[in-house]
């Protein structure tokens, strides 16, 4: 017979029948219309079979009849959870309890953020904000309209053009853009332009202040580039000398770089722990046990709990543990040798500028020992040689 729909709903029964007449009494149910499943003979005299909990009661005139005897084996469905769950009130109540605090918890503002803000102070957002009745642990549903507290704010807080209120779960962000005021220009004390190392001019630009050098020049560290001072004796004055200045300058390196390289590489196996997360505190419910890998890197992933827009601060983690495996590479000496100028060039344009062009280079010496390169390089560069030099006067001038 074919099993009726919504048995876990509507409760069911597993019987165990035994009689002389188990065949009439199996019989006599498919008679009355009653639905029965999973009917099994375990001998001539018994039979277990399966049927639902609101049939139960029908079965006694049938067994008085047929002279059969029934026993109940096993009892499923949601009336019986039920049951069950009512003997357990105190652990009912416990749940219904923590939902109800899950609820309240999510209800209130736990986290403000004040964003954008360069002049304005922090604390002054958040003050104007508190006075508008947006502050930590307030609840949710007695907060103004979004748009509302984000015209209310632009008016409180001076200096800002816009100020924007944006709410995710239980954590208010507030973006502030402030007005633009106009820069005042940097007062500057006059000063030269002067070398920042030995070097041969090739190019000199004076856009303020009289040039000192010429191209093809040679200067060393701290020689005048660009004077501050214009005029002649009788009739100078000071200025704040502007320009630009590029020279050839020789930087030597001392280079090292190993013929043989370590790379990573995943081999695809991994191991996974999951733990349950409230607040900021963690449960793990999977993945006991040692970590089966000698060299290994984790991966965590966190999946909060969501109702509606809202994120609530309970949800999973899990962490995923890869395994690793080291491979050693061998590169040739010229590849190393490649590498460390590349390297060493990549360093002078940090330290000198971007803007730094490499000239030449010239290995002055190199020799390979203990598995490494080693390298004495000279790089001819063209860069920004000039930096600022206040003018200082002496007392009484």
């Amino acid at each position: 017979m074919n099993i009726p729909t919504m048995i876990f709903i509507r409760g069911y029964l597993k019987l165990k029948v035994r009689g002389e007449r188990v065949a009439a009494f199996i019989n006599a149910l498919s008679e009355a219309g009653t639905p029965i499943w999973e009917v099994k003979p375990t001998d001539p005299f018994t039979a277990e079979f399966k049927l639902l909990l609101s049939d139960f009661k029908s079965l006694r005139p049938l067994l008085k009849r047929t002279g059969c005897r029934t026993r109940i084996l096993e009892r499923h469905g949601l009336p019986f959870r039920a049951i069950r769950l009512w003997r357990r009130k105190v652990f009912v109540a416990g749940i219904a309890v923590f939902f109800a605090i899950l609820m309240m918890l999510s209800s209130m503002v736990w986290k403000i953020e004040v964003e954008g803000n360069k002049t304005v102070a922090s604390e002054d957002v958040l003050d104007a904000a508190k006075q508008e009745g947006l502050f930590t642990y307030q609840w949710i549903f007695r907060l103004k309209p979004l748009d509302r507290l984000s015209s209310n704010l632009t008016t409180r807080l001076p200096g800002t053009s816009w100020v924007g209120v944006e709410r995710n779960g239980t954590s208010i962000k507030i973006q502030v853009v402030e007005a633009e005021v106009p820069k005042k220009p940097v007062l500057q004390n006059p000063r030269h332009l002067v070398s920042t190392s030995d070097a041969i001019i090739t190019h000199i630009y004076a856009e303020k202040g009289v040039p000192k050098v010429q191209v093809n020049s040679r200067v060393k560290k701290g020689d005048i580039l660009i004077s501050g001072v214009i005029g002649d004796e009788e009739n100078s004055q000071t200025v704040v000398a502007k320009g630009e200045v590029r020279g050839l300058v020789w930087h030597e390196y001392q280079i090292e770089v190993p013929l043989e390289k370590t790379r990573k590489i995943y081999t695809g196996e991994y191991a996974q722990k999951t733990y349950f997360v409230i607040g900021n505190r963690a449960v793990q419910l999977w993945g006991y046990g040692d970590i089966p890998y000698q060299k290994h890197e984790t991966l965590t992933l966190y999946d909060p709990l969501k109702w509606r827009s809202r994120e609530l601060p309970i949800g999973w983690m899990k962490e995923k543990v890869m395994e690793v495996s080291e491979t050693k590479e061998r590169v040739t000496e010229e590849e190393a040798k490649k590498q460390g100028l590349d390297s060493a060039f990549r360093d002078i344009l940090s330290k000198y500028g971007s803007d730094s062009r490499l000239i030449s280079q010239k290995i002055l010496h190199d020799k390979k020992e203990n598995g490494k390169v080693y390298m004495k390089v000279l790089f001819e560069v063209e860069e920004t040689i000039a930096k600022e030099l206040p003018i200082v006067y002496n007392q009484g001038e």
